[in-house]
Order: structure tokens, then sequence, then C-alpha cells
């Protein structure tokens, strides 16, 4: 069954892909519209890269704070001891390349009515469309005691780079029997299936060098993503449900949402299980969308950006789409590969009301690998239609699915290799 669900899957996003490209070719031919691009992850990159593609003469311009972007997806392998930290490090050459002017700045504030962009540097940049792709800030008040500063010493490693060399070392460093405490937030976040991952591959690290170690999960949820085949995983590799698993999980329901931690002590405080010390702390807190969203208006006052699901233009601010994990795209979650699939509805939809014509309907997607232990892979893919009349997006009965519970070894072997293959071509379709 899942082999017939893949190549559905496939067969549908590539048709999907096929018909963005091929229904452009006039839009190409007019005259040049401005696009900027503020944000240069998974989602800003991909659109800049195919607004490129679907109007060679359409000036394209992305701005960018860092000039490597570390991606958090297969972060946790860097974690984990199975992957160097240099292979999930990008760089903007190959954008440049489709002749994207890339600008490495600071984006300090967006006018809608102007329409330009400002950055700290003093640029200003003029668009006739604007596509926001800010990613993630961190909601550090919603834990007492929890900071920036705090999380230099309880990292929080869900912004790839520093913080994530830095769980690494402490990692490392930490004394065979000590306690590492990973503490998930509640929904809606980055990456659903994200930490449960991490808890796994930490879990293997300690097997082999720190088996007398264990890792307590504090969860602000009772049930995430894929549990079944994560608890699985657990069972099978670290013991879980026993006396001597290395992983214990403390539910929501049983008191384990974090309300507050001390640095000096490493103490987490939990709303009802008590307080717990850990060697060390992944805190990872509450999210909402990159600050730049917020400061030009496009979260109504929530956390996320509302859009319209068929063009991710604002409902805000008119002109101006919002994309990846700042944007509300309900039925998909917050990943790079709803990004990238995103970004490239977008940057159609960008193109087609910038020549003030009917935008395309998409066809989205999503696949989501993760690896629960040693050669141990599963996934979930969807593809989505989009629902004009509600604007919603709504599953396509029949593609994508969830990898068999009752899979053998050599699935999940296959599983982890088409892994490491989807982030491979992640990393070409985005920035090559």
């Amino acid at each position: 069954m899942m082999h017939s669900t893949r190549r559905g899957f496939l067969r549908t996003t590539a048709a999907a892909t096929a018909v963005g490209v091929v229904g452009l070719p006039h839009i190409a031919r007019a005259a040049a519209p401005r696009f900027v691009i503020v944000g240069g992850g998974p989602g800003g990159a991909t659109a800049a890269k195919y607004l490129k593609r679907y109007a060679p003469a359409a000036e394209v311009t992305l701005i960018e704070a860092n000039p490597t972007y570390t991606t958090c997806f297969m972060s946790n392998e860097v974690l984990g001891g199975l992957r160097d930290f240099s292979t999930i490090q990008v760089g903007y050459d190959g954008l440049s390349g489709h002749g994207i002017t890339v600008i490495h700045d600071l984006v300090t504030a967006i006018d809608p009515e102007g329409k330009t962009v400002t950055t700290q540097g003093g640029e200003s940049v003029a668009f006739d469309r604007c596509i926001v792709a800010p990613g993630i800030d961190f909601k550090y008040d919603a834990v007492e005691g929890y900071s920036a500063e705090a999380a230099e010493i309880m990292p929080h490693a869900w912004k790839a780079g520093p913080q994530t060399t830095l769980l690494r070392s402490q990692l490392e460093a930490m004394e065979d029997g000590g306690t590492v405490i990973v503490a998930p937030p509640d929904n809606p976040f980055r990456c659903p299936p994200g930490p449960y991952e991490r808890i796994s591959l930490i879990a293997n690290y300690l097997k082999q060098h720190k088996p007398k170690s264990k890792v307590l999960v504090l969860d602000a949820k009772d049930k995430f993503s894929k549990m079944p085949l994560f608890t699985q995983a657990w069972e099978m590799f670290y013991g879980y449900g026993t006396d001597n698993s290395l992983i214990e999980w403390v539910s929501k329901s049983d008191g384990g949402t974090v309300t507050g931690v001390n640095t000096e002590t490493m103490e987490v405080t939990t709303a009802g299980a008590g307080t717990f010390k850990g060697d060390v702390v992944n805190l990872i807190p509450p999210q909402s969308a990159g600050a730049i969203a917020r400061s030009t208006g496009l979260l109504e006052g929530g956390d996320w950006a509302p859009v319209n699901k068929g063009t991710f233009e604002s409902l805000a601010v008119p002109g101006i789409h919002v994309l990846g994990d700042a944007s509300i795209a309900a039925a998909m979650p917050k990943s790079g590969a709803s990004a990238n699939s995103q970004a490239k509805a977008t940057a159609a939809s960008a193109l087609a009301l910038s020549m003030g014509q009917e935008p395309p309907m998409p066809t989205l997607a999503n696949a989501c690998y993760s690896i629960g232990g040693p050669e141990h892979g599963f996934s979930v893919a969807a593809v989505y239609n989009y629902d004009d009349f509600e604007n919603k997006l709504v599953p396509v009965e029949g593609a994508g699915g969830v990898s068999p519970i009752d899979a053998g070894a050599d699935s999940r072997r296959r599983e982890m290799f088409y892994a490491h293959s989807w982030f491979e071509n992640m990393k070409a379709d985005c920035w090559g």
C-alpha cells in the first residue's frame, strides 16, 4: 500500500509542478515586474528561484541577513552524532547564478503603500509584489525564566546554527548517568515531528556512548505527530515502557507542560508533574511568525499570518504574500517541504497578479521523513487541493499516507535512504 501511495504522490506533485511551469509562458514574455522576497529559507529561496524560472525577465531580489543558511531539517542527525554540521549549511551562489539579486542584510521595514523594502544597511528596494518568508520567532516570555540569554544555557536549537552546535557540545560533555530534558511546545510550531526525532536520535547517542543516561520528555501535548511510529521505535531500540527505558515521556495530562526554568540550578518546573533537574536542557519554546511579519501588520493580532490559501496573499495587507512557517496554512504542517511547495504556487500567483491576470489554482504537497533509530525511517506525505469557496486546503483522498506500522526492517531502511535523498534534493531545489 505504501509503494502505491508513494507513486501516486509523486505523480500528483510532478503534474502540479508541470502545470505551474507550462501555464505561464505568456507572462514570462510580458513586461518585467519587480519582486522582493524577504527571507532566504526554503520558502523564500524557492520563491525567488521559481519566479525567475517562470519569468526570466522579472526583477527578483532576495534579501536575507545571513550569507549561509543552516537547515533545521536533518539538524537532529547532527545532534545525534550521525551527520557533520557542514552538510546542513548552504549558500546563495546558486540563486545568484540564476540572475537573482541577493542582498545579505536585515530587513527593518516593509512599506506596503510605497511598495519598498528597507534594510538595516540603508538600502531601499522597490517592488510590485513582495513575498515574506520570515520563518519563526520565539515567545520566550511564555516560560518563566526563559529568554534569549537563557537559551545560551538551555538551548532550543529550533533555529539551526550556533544553537545546534551548542546543544551537541553539551551532550558530548555530559557525564554518563546524566539526564537530558527535552521540552516540546504545544501546537502549532515548526516541524511537528521534529522534537520526537530529536528525542530518538539523542537516545541513540546515549545508548552507544552514555548508556546510564536518559532522556526525560516534558511535553505540552497529549499526543504528537507520528506518535505510534515513534513509540514503536522507542520500544524497539530504547526499551520504552520498561524499567530500563532510555526515554521517559510525561504528557500534558500528567502535568508535563513546562511553566518555568532556573538556569542557575538547571531546574525545570512543570504545570503538575513537579520540578526536575537536568544536566542538559533542550527547551523548545512556543513560537510565532518572524518579527518583520508582525511589524508589517501581517498577523492581525495573532501569532501567525492569515492568508488566501490559494495565493498566499496576506488577508491583512494586499500585495504582500506570506508563506512557510509564518503563514496559517491550516491542514499543511509548518515544514520545509510545505514551504517549498507553497513557494512554487505563490511564485505563480504573485506573477499572475502582478500582470492583472487570474492566478492559477494550486495543488500543494508535503512530505516529512523522520528517523527513529539505526537505519529506521518512516514518513508522512499528503497532497492538497484548494477550496476557494471556504479558503481552505483539502487533503486529496488516496494521495500520500503514513508509513505502515507493520513495515519490516527493509522498508524502514529504505525510508531512511529516502529521507537522505529527499534532503539532498531539497537543498538543490531550494538553493541550487
